[in-house]
């Protein structure tokens, strides 16, 4: 195995792994601005308002994403195993 090799594994590991996060994050970042600025405008300054929602719309983006979140995942650990013979080598 070279350094190149193993660098190139990292780097798409990195990005597999901020592709497959990007959704949730997006949605909890989304929720959280919409509730700051709800909770801004009305100076409902609720604790549970804010943590409630998000949490909703994660698990229903976990629901929605998540089937192609865990093929995105597999679909890379398939390669990662079927190519190491070839990067032993």
């Amino acid at each position: 195995m070279t350094q190149e090799l193993v660098a190139g594994l990292g780097r798409e590991a990195l990005w597999i792994t901020l592709l497959v996060s990007a959704p949730i994050l997006v949605l909890g970042l989304v929720t959280g601005l919409l509730v700051g600025i709800f909770q801004a405008t009305t100076q409902i300054n609720e604790q549970t308002l804010a943590f409630v929602p998000k949490i909703i719309v994660v698990i229903v983006g976990a629901l929605v994403f998540g089937p192609w979140m865990m093929g995105t995942m597999l679909d890379f650990t398939r390669r990662l195993l079927t190519d190491l013979p070839a990067m032993i080598r």
